[in-house]
């Protein structure tokens, strides 16, 4: 559709880093005004509160992608959401190391690349070594591991969407759909919180349709993707090191818009704070989550968006494993690392009876 919007002097790749910039902006404030974050949602102090935000949020996402394919525009069938050979263990196990290095750093990587817009020193400093370990895996020193466990597969067939499945995929995400909504409304938000989660779950079918439909070109394609961070982040870390000789992407446009909106929303509702590390067995635990994210989402083949805010809107079979094994991740870190400080707290005779806020939050 590209060559019919008339540009002049503008390729489709160009117009898409805009576009991502675009989306980037919306993203970065919307997810700083609700806290968007799936790891807040799991184990999160405020996990209601949290955990309406994210679900609201992947209802439209459901609704409105599968209403999108519904209409023609776009389609997952080539996409690599639908392979046909599932790498079950690389993505089960990438999904259990992301979900653990979220809980250990306090927050997934979307969560933390929109706090270190607001002045959280932590939060940049992870992003930065969950961008090197992520790029490592894809391309460097990490990449024959990642390559060895993505070829241990077992065969789909036809089934790698829900879609195939009895019910066809109108069912599957309208229950989907109806699952989170009970889950959004069961915490008692405000309407305007759920309202601004709603939107920023829209920006998902959105994505979708401007790389996939919008912006296609036979010519001068670009990539059919949406919302995700582990890929951007490599993308973007490349891109400012070698400027010159690689140009930027979807991804790139979408990380920068991300810290563009979400400093914006920070500085205009007076949030923005210079925070840093506390001690150095904090940073350690910190960068330990950092690398734990950028190997696991490069495994699982995305982050909690990028396989599950997008990824699960595509019916993929693939991406609801990814998901599932970064929930399983992020459950069992956190009770491990509760039964150790209770052990601690026991040893030293007073014992917490309340859970603090998370220095991430």
């Amino acid at each position: 559709m590209f060559e019919e919007l008339g540009f002049q002097n503008l390729t489709a790749p160009q117009a898409v880093v805009y576009f991502a910039l675009v989306i980037g902006v919306a993203f970065g404030a919307l997810a700083q005004i609700t806290k968007f974050c799936f790891r807040r949602a799991l184990v999160g102090a405020d996990r209601r509160a949290a955990a309406s935000v994210w679900f609201a949020a992947l209802a439209v996402a459901v609704i409105g992608t599968q209403a999108a394919v519904g209409a023609g525009l776009i389609a997952f069938d080539d996409h690599r959401f639908m392979a046909a050979e599932l790498s079950w263990l690389a993505i089960s196990l990438g999904g259990l190391l992301f979900g653990a290095g979220m809980v250990l750093a306090r927050g997934c990587a979307s969560r933390l690349t929109v706090l270190g817009a607001t002045g959280n020193l932590r939060a940049l400093t992870v992003i930065l070594v969950f961008a090197v370990a992520a790029h490592t895996t894809m391309k460097g020193l990490l990449a024959p591991m990642r390559v060895a466990l993505g070829e241990i597969t077992v065969p789909l067939g036809e089934v790698t969407s829900l879609a195939a499945l009895p019910g066809g995929g109108w069912v599957f995400a309208a229950l989907i759909a109806a699952v989170s909504v009970v889950i959004a409304a069961r915490s008692n938000a405000r309407l305007s919180t759920l309202g601004l989660a709603a939107i920023l779950g829209a920006l998902v079918p959105l994505a979708w349709v401007g790389t996939g439909f919008i912006l296609y070109d036979d010519f001068d394609p670009v990539a059919f993707e949406s919302l995700s961070f582990t890929r951007p982040a490599s993308d973007t870390l490349f891109w400012t090191i070698a400027g010159t000789s690689v140009s930027p992407g979807f991804g790139t446009g979408l990380i920068g818009g991300v810290l563009a909106g979400a400093l914006a929303a920070s500085l205009l509702t007076g949030t923005f704070v210079w925070e840093s590390f506390e001690n150095a067995r904090q940073t350690g635990r910190y960068l330990t989550g950092a690398v734990l994210m950028g190997v696991g989402g490069v495994l699982a083949g995305g982050c909690t968006v990028g396989a599950g805010l997008a990824g699960v809107p595509t019916l993929s079979v693939a991406a609801v494993l990814a998901i599932v094994m970064m929930a399983a991740g992020a459950l069992a870190t956190d009770l491990v690392l509760r039964k150790t400080a209770s052990r601690s707290s026991g040893a030293g005779g007073a014992r917490p009876t309340t859970q603090a806020l998370q220095p991430a939050e």
